[in-house]
């Protein structure tokens, strides 16, 4: 697996199965906090202090790891292996820094006392976190999925499947919902997905469908954008992408299956499920910041934020997805003008209904979803007044209405400064001016103060 690894390779660039090979190493007596205090700020400082380590403690709670969080933060920072290894060697954590750079520790019998001494089984750390270790995510790797029909594609190292293998995997398509047997999970401007089984293992099956009105080789490019974009962009808030089906007229995307569907489907309670905790809406919250935060990082706007894109896994971690609008956007203060206007309206900010392509649109999209997850509305109702969602945000501010009036009556009135704060967050998100908005950077951390806040 390090092979293809070098010194200079960028730590946001590991892959998730390498980064939870580490886990291993890290996560048992609290080895990642080891790491944590000793990453500096280039002026020399603490990059971590106090507040960041108990919310890196926090992601425990949420069958998150540690140290993986850890990486995924630090990453954002552009720091390289060669950085993460110094770092491992530093504090005497030879054996992971061998997994990474096996030359960079000559000597292996140390490292194999280090191994055998301070690791202990990775499911005894959840087990003891209490969270079932069969509950927990495992990353999905090509060969746990390749079947004997599929093949490696050479460019994108996804499993490049057979239609016939995924028509059979979801029994012909079959448009049943879930619920009533079928494998339907849901559908959107651009497909529809279906449970199915690959090697035994449970995927979601997107096949694109002109469901609405754009040409076949639109759908087909957004089917090459989804691709190209989730070929460069790994995180564990981005949701993860198995392989493609190319052979048929119906082109196909395979994904992680996420158990928990969409926020906006917890959100409204489908089939009858508990509604969401407010701690847990609060986690989901930031965990959508954290995925949009590092597309913003690696220069691309997503462009369709919103609940429905949302997924939620086994442990309600959230993932975003659907990436056929997204965009590679050059630096990030750039502005690109595109004649297509997409998305989708109920969520859209003033210029990207003007053809603008713009980071700060995505800011804008993810304020009505916090404005959903604190009123459980939808964006969009046209049997409501107001129809819009955002439109609440001026009759509050006009002082027509106060946001208790709209608060999710299955949220207890106790978080009543929570939910204002995240109000407060959302009325910033959504300044019609683009400049006016917050950074996700800022987004995230409001967020971050809000979770702590809660986890007191």
């Amino acid at each position: 697996m390090s092979k293809s690894i070098t010194p200079s390779t960028y730590v946001r660039c590991l892959n998730f199965g390498l980064l939870r090979k580490l886990a291993d190493f890290l996560d048992p007596q609290e080895g990642w906090k080891k790491i944590a205090v000793d990453i500096k700020k280039p002026s020399g400082e603490d990059r971590y202090d106090q507040f960041h380590i108990r919310r890196f403690e926090g992601s425990i709670q949420m069958g998150k790891s540690p140290t993986c969080e850890l990486l995924f933060d630090w990453g954002t920072t552009n720091c390289t292996v060669d950085d993460l290894v110094e770092l491992l060697k530093r504090n005497e954590f030879l054996a992971a820094a061998a997994l990474l750079l096996p030359d960079s520790v000559k000597d292996s019998d140390n490292a194999a006392k280090w191994t055998s001494k301070n690791t202990i089984p990775i499911h005894e750390i959840h087990m003891a976190s209490d969270c079932p270790a069969e509950n927990l995510e495992v990353p999905c790797s090509i060969s746990d999925s390749r079947s004997e029909n599929s093949s490696q594609d050479s460019e994108t190292g996804f499993c490049r499947f057979s239609f016939e293998e995924l028509n059979k995997s979801t029994n012909n398509f079959d448009d049943r919902p879930v619920s009533a047997g079928g494998r339907k999970v849901g559908e959107g401007g651009f497909g529809v997905v279906y449970k199915g089984t690959v090697n035994s293992r449970t995927v979601a099956v997107k096949k694109l469908t002109t469901l609405v009105d754009i040409s076949i080789q639109e759908l087909k490019d957004q089917f090459d954008q989804e691709i190209k974009t989730m070929a460069k962009c790994r995180h564990e808030n981005l949701v993860e992408l198995i392989g493609f089906s190319s052979d048929h007229d119906d082109h196909c995307l395979v994904y992680v299956y996420m158990p928990n569907g969409s926020l906006l489907d917890r959100l409204t309670c489908l089939d009858s499920t508990p509604p969401l905790s407010w701690i847990k809406r609060c986690n989901i919250a930031l965990g959508s910041a954290h995925g949009i935060n590092f597309l913003h990082e690696n220069n691309h706007t997503h462009r369709d934020i919103k609940s429905a894109n949302i997924l939620l896994n086994e442990n309600f971690v959230p993932k975003i997805s659907d990436f056929g609008l997204a965009r590679a956007c050059g630096q990030l203060k750039n502005t690109v003008m595109t004649e297509r206007i997409v998305g989708t309206t109920a969520y859209m900010a003033p210029e990207a209904l003007r053809g603008e392509i713009t980071i700060k649109s995505d800011i804008f999209s993810f304020g009505v979803v916090l404005l959903e997850i604190i009123t459980g509305l939808s964006a969009l109702d046209e049997t409501r007044e107001p129809q819009l969602l955002i439109d609440i945000k001026e009759e509050i501010e006009d002082e027509e209405k106060t946001i208790e009036d709209y608060v999710d009556e299955n949220i207890g009135r106790e978080y009543s400064t929570t939910i204002e704060k995240m109000f407060l967050l959302a009325s910033r998100c959504l300044h019609q001016l683009k400049n006016k908005r917050p950074v996700i950077n800022k987004v995230q951390q409001d967020l971050e103060k809000i979770v702590t806040i809660l986890s007191v």
